[in-house]
């Protein structure tokens, strides 16, 4: 199963790369110019946030990147670099929601608030698409779950359709240079743009893989980097699928017990029998989709996998879930499911798609080398089908499809490898128990990598700081504006 794509931070709207030496100062180009502007054009209404501003940053050709940045409120310390995470999170939509959420809190405050659209993601230019609208909805209408010899065929010129129409839309140039390692360049760029010596770092999920890169290339130009829902750059992909799965396992079990809590709980009250009827009641959507009222497309069994994971990304999301299995269950109406599946897929209302996925599928597929062996997927799936029994569809049949990173045309940029440790107090890596895209374990190893202290948040949902914890954000804000770096924390 490919991996699920890793989400930033609820509040911010809503996987490994090596070290380099950074190069020396003297060999740094010069800086380009930024025209700084209303944001209106790239976001619309601003009113929320009346000092931003927005600039098209070039970096490589004929590719520009997206950045807004808005200014302390008063005694500035520098400027806070944020990253939702992804791949394919809008880092600038991302701080300009954290601009207005946060107005007047000590982070506003100290901090220009910067966001960096990666290449192709968000507002960034040329925008990076592989599939059109229509072409994005017959995807997801493929159960591709038929693991026999000619339905790993089918699923696979499926993922080689794909790749042909990323590098007809896009080129092999283009998508050779995206990744965590290029937009920590970019980063440094936009750092060099607005004349600081050092800046701060929040990264979400994916994020964390970007920060972690940024320190390892530009370590002297880091004053604070916080790292929350941590990637551990030393595993490679299979390995970071099979521990993915197993994580959602582990919030799918939550969820189940605080469904079982009530008597009208679709998945019964018995533990031993959660998966079985969850699988009853979605399985049979592979042959026939559920009905949905209003919406012609139906709920099919891709859709209601991808509803299922997007709640068990947050408990905010588990009514949805129960609401979206109960229509199964009584034959009426699945809507909260394909709701799920859409808002996950950047579905918007008018049938018009978000970028997001498509690049979410090409920077991973750059950031570390897939095997292309038949037999190694094979294996992963049996793997996968012992830690993530929910989602498995069918019985092992000694087959899989390859991932679809294993028909990529250009090379990975990067290799799993561990971080090279940061200097004393300039990362705080942040790890919640039960995260399900980004384990838990993989922060606990990208902390003793970098040297960093830990802090651990006891819950299920995916990434936490500015959530509303108050022992997290407290220990973020006074590491941030005052330096205190926190030791090893449990909230």
């Amino acid at each position: 199963m490919p991996l699920v794509r890793s989400r930033g931070s609820a509040l911010l709207a809503v996987l490994l790369a090596t070290w380099i030496a950074a190069p020396a100062a003297s060999a740094l180009p010069v800086a380009p110019q930024a025209n700084w502007t209303s944001c209106a054009a790239m976001l619309g209404d601003v009113s929320d946030i009346p000092t931003a501003r927005c600039a098209m940053i070039p970096v490589d050709g004929s590719t520009d990147v997206a950045v807004i940045r808005i200014p302390a409120e008063g005694a500035r310390i520098g400027a806070l670099f944020v990253n939702p995470g992804g791949p394919g999170g809008s880092a600038v939509d991302a701080v300009a929601g954290m601009g207005a959420a946060l107005s007047g809190s000590p982070i506003n405050e100290h901090f220009d608030l910067i966001g960096v659209d990666p290449r192709g993601v968000g507002h960034s230019t040329p925008e990076l698409r592989c599939r059109t609208d229509a072409e994005f909805d017959a995807w997801r209408a493929e159960p591709m779950v038929d693991y026999s010899p000619a339905g790993v065929a089918h699923i696979e010129g499926l993922y080689q359709q794909f790749v042909d129409r990323c590098v007809a839309r896009m080129g092999k140039d283009f998508l050779a240079g995206l990744g965590a390692a290029t937009t920590a360049d970019d980063m440094d760029t936009v750092r060099r743009v607005l004349g600081d010596d050092k800046i701060n770092y929040l990264g979400f999920s994916y994020g964390t893989q970007i920060g972690t890169s940024y320190v390892n290339r530009f370590g002297d130009h880091v004053r604070t980097m916080v790292l929350d829902g941590a990637i551990d750059p030393s595993i490679d992909p299979i390995d970071k699928s099979v521990r993915q799965m197993a994580a959602f396992q582990q919030a799918f079990d939550d969820y189940a017990a605080d469904c079982a809590m009530s008597p009208d709980c679709p998945l019964g009250q018995d533990p031993a029998q959660w998966v079985a009827r969850y699988q009853a009641l979605v399985n049979p959507l592979a042959t026939k989709p559920a009905r949905v009222s209003g919406d012609s497309r139906g709920l099919g069994y891709a859709d209601a996998i991808t509803g299922t994971v997007n709640a068990l990304y947050t408990p905010a999301f588990w009514k949805y879930l129960t609401s979206g299995l109960l229509g199964l269950a009584r034959g009426t109406d699945a809507g909260d499911l394909l709701l799920l599946a859409d808002e996950y897929e950047g579905r918007r209302t008018d049938g018009t798609y978000r970028n997001q996925q498509d690049a979410f599928t090409a920077v991973r597929c750059v950031d570390a080398p897939f095997p292309t062996d038949p037999a190694v997927w094979a294996a992963t799936d049996q793997r996968v089908r012992q830690v993530a029994p929910f989602l498995s569809y069918g019985q092992f049949t000694g087959y899989a499809p390859r991932d679809i990173c294993a028909f990529w045309p250009v090379p990975a940029t990067s290799s799993p490898a561990p971080a090279a440790p940061a200097a004393p107090g300039q990362v705080v890596v942040v790890s919640t128990t039960h995260d399900p895209a980004t384990p838990y374990q993989a922060g606990v190893s990208l902390a003793r990598q970098l040297g960093a202290p830990l802090i651990t948040y006891e819950g299920t949902q995916h990434t936490a700081v500015f959530n509303g914890i108050e022992c997290i954000d407290t220990a973020v804000v006074n590491y941030f504006v005052d330096g205190t770096v926190p030791g090893d924390l449990h909230c």
